[in-house]
């Protein structure tokens, strides 16, 4: 199997939620028979107490209480996706619910139990191991417990401090493994490497229109390495690619290389996933601002939340080495060239949307003007250009949006809280 093919395949099992259910249907079948088969290693257990009709009655009682838990369980996902799509944003169900372990494996217990305790219905007579029967309850009890604390799980999810704080989580992830190398004063003073004059080749895309997902650096560095040449990709992460559009130059010796390895480096999908696209968290954070400034949903403090976990990342960003993605051999000399989001794109990301949609709300223009202070105060002197633009331009729409001077003046204030917690008050 290709690599890419692989990187699909494992971020459709990371993000489907059927597949451990169907793991724990597996899993049961092999519990119960070898349940079953060591009835001679089970005499410790204590007999049932209660009748054949009794357990009879229990079982059923678990098998009710199993299916209702799990129709219950894919009800309330529905509407959680309906309510956080409309609410939110599209984008964080792929990369929020449908991920999330506990409702992923609460599904799969439900589905286990539920099982289980018809194999043992099935089965009640006086030669059942009274372990079998002493298990499923012990499952019934298990999965009751875990219902109520879904039920609370599933309210604390979705709430949108919970979201965003999730999909923040997972950009600080890939910020600091796309980025590890911290920020020093030198460190940026070349991003380009030149131009290699006219490539020797160019492998177009010859696949269905998606969006990259991933690339195997790794894969084109050893390629380059061994015929002597240099790897250029032509689109960045995270861009949309059309057929027949360039994916890669080569020059030197890698013009020898199949088209088809080349393009099995890459992964392509429908939607943009946030493994090795730090700018993507970003992207969602912002649409979920935007989308709580717009004038049906109107919640400008959601947006507040937004910008905090942005102010958090643009910190850590803004320490971090942003220098051209390269990759090269054991000598150091570069083999793969890409492209890569520098400051100004992350910056102009988390401030221009949100501030063309919010200016005119005193909670956005506050919060926005104290995370530009903040980040201007303690990120080196090479990152400041950009944040005293992005005041400017803030100041600019705070002149065109307020009509009234002591409007305008409060909208100045650097506040933390969007409104009642400034540092002047």
């Amino acid at each position: 199997m290709s690599w890419n093919r692989l990187y699909r395949l494992k971020n459709y099992m990371r993000s489907s939620l059927w597949i451990i259910p169907f793991l724990a249907l597996v899993a049961e079948q092999v519990l119960f028979r070898m349940v079953m088969a060591s009835d001679e290693w089970t005499r410790w257990v204590p007999p049932w107490p209660l009748s054949v009709e009794g357990t009879v009655a229990a079982m059923q009682a678990i098998i009710s209480l199993a299916l209702s838990f799990i129709v219950f369980t894919f009800g309330s996902l529905l509407v959680a996706i309906q309510i956080a799509s409309g609410q939110l944003t599209p984008r964080i169900i792929a990369i929020t619910l449908l991920r999330d372990n506990v409702i992923r494996f609460t599904v799969g217990l439900f589905i286990f139990t539920l099982l289980f305790a018809i194999g043992v219905i099935s089965r009640v007579n006086t030669s059942t191991p009274p372990s079998i029967v002493w298990i499923s309850g012990a499952l019934g009890v298990l999965s009751l417990a875990a219902f109520l604390y879904f039920i609370d799980y599933s309210a604390r999810l979705l709430r949108p401090v919970s979201i965003i704080h999730r999909v923040a989580e997972q950009g600080f992830a890939m910020i600091e493994e796309v980025y590890p190398d911290v920020l020093r004063e030198t460190s940026e003073t070349q991003r380009s490497y030149g131009s290699l004059g006219v490539p020797d080749r160019v492998v177009t895309h010859a696949g269905t229109s998606d969006i990259i997902l991933a690339v195997d650096i790794n894969f084109l560095t050893t390629r380059a390495t061994r015929v002597d040449g240099v790897i250029e990709l032509a689109a960045r992460i995270g861009d949309f690619v059309s057929y027949g559009q360039p994916l890669f130059l080569l020059y030197g010796g890698t013009a020898t290389i199949p088209a088809n390895d080349l393009r099995g480096s890459i992964a392509f999908g429908r939607e943009r996933t946030i493994e090795q696209d730090p700018t993507f968290a970003f992207r969602v954070i912002v649409d979920i601002a935007t989308k709580a400034l717009s004038r049906a949903i109107n919640d400008p403090t959601t947006a507040v939340l937004a910008i905090d976990q942005l102010h958090r990342l643009l910190r850590s960003v803004g320490s971090r080495d942003l220098r051209d993605g390269s990759s090269r051999d054991p000598q150091g000399r570069v083999r793969v060239m890409y492209r890569m989001p520098d400051w100004e794109d992350f910056v102009q990301l988390t401030c221009r949307e949100i501030r063309i949609y919010g200016a005119d709300n005193l909670q956005i223009a506050r919060r926005l003007r104290a995370m530009i202070d903040n980040l201007e105060d303690v990120l080196p002197d090479s990152r400041k250009p950009v944040l005293r633009l992005e005041r400017e331009l803030l100041d600019r729409m705070i002149d065109k949006v307020y009509l009234l001077p002591e409007d305008a003046a409060l909208a100045r204030i650097a506040d933390t809280q969007g409104l009642g917690g400034s540092a002047d008050a």
